[in-house]
């Protein structure tokens, strides 16, 4: 099994590059998905306390048996928990579901600016209250603009957890986390399986023998992004972990590169309303 490629976060630490995603995973599903996730390979896994499957995901991290320096465990702060004594009984609370004394990436999940203002600037700094405290490892955010990240006081998040795929590509959010070293990684990577029947990525996916999913999480790790796909078929788990043993060449990257759209499949960051 070829090992998979680490990203080092502007902390010093480090995160798998290939991750497993659980969002729209029911807490009972979560289970069996995340163990078997486990068995394949995974280390890093991405959920959250809006998926309502923490519980699921720590049982199968208590059950699997893997030392817990092993694992890189992600989970979010939801948008009605920004100020600090909410924000610590959420960590807290993710903490006690997931079985864990803490995790190793705590993200704000969105700014939230429409609903609750300013506030994610008041989370932001209890979360540095929580590294110092040793509940998280690092801290980041997840659907931040730079116009969010220009508030922020203080560490600089490692880590922005964004909608990416190859129809909507953030080529110049992209550009302005590099320039910020901070590290990019894709929520929706795939785009809910929609950019899966694009005839470009069909035609790269026919000449590497592989399918449509493993060309796009090759493209997503050849770009550098941390990257989540997200599946409960053991048998896609398998495939989607299987994407080191090849690489796209220079023409496919650049074919790729032509097929954004500005696709946004989730929510504008800028005017989400929840």
């Amino acid at each position: 099994m070829n090992s998979i490629p680490e990203v080092t976060l502007s902390d010093g630490k480090k995160i798998p590059q290939l991750g497993f995603g659980v969002w729209q995973v029911e807490d009972e599903q979560a289970t069996p998905a995340v163990a078997k996730a486990l068995e394949t390979g995974y280390r890093h896994i991405d959920t959250a306390a809006i998926y309502g499957n923490e519980a699921g995901v720590g049982r199968a991290l208590k059950s699997s048996g893997i030392a817990r320096d092993e694992l890189f465990v992600t989970t979010k702060l939801w948008n009605d928990m920004h100020h600090k004594a909410d924000a610590r009984k959420a960590i807290e609370t993710s903490l006690e579901k997931l079985g864990l004394d803490h995790v190793d990436l705590y993200l704000i999940h969105w700014p939230s600016t429409v609903k609750h203002g300013d506030a994610y600037i008041e989370a932001w700094n209890a979360m540095q209250e929580f590294k110092a405290e040793g509940l998280v490892t690092s801290i980041g955010v997840s659907n931040f603009h730079e116009m969010h990240l220009d508030r922020l006081e203080g560490e600089s998040p490692v880590i922005d957890q964004v909608e990416l795929h190859p129809t909507f590509q953030q080529t110049e959010l992209r550009r302005v986390l590099d320039d910020r070293d901070i590290r990019t990684e894709a929520w929706s990577p795939l785009g809910q399986s929609k950019d899966l029947g694009n005839d470009t990525i069909a035609k790269i996916a026919e000449k590497h023998v592989r399918t449509p999913a493993q060309v796009i999480i090759r493209w997503h790790l050849q770009l550098g992004n941390v990257v989540i796909p997200k599946s409960v078929t053991p048998e896609r788990i398998e495939q989607n972990f299987d994407v080191l043993g090849f690489e796209l060449d220079q023409a496919d990257m650049e074919a790729i590169a032509k097929l954004d759209e500005g696709n946004r499949l989730g929510a504008n960051p800028e005017d989400a309303d929840f």
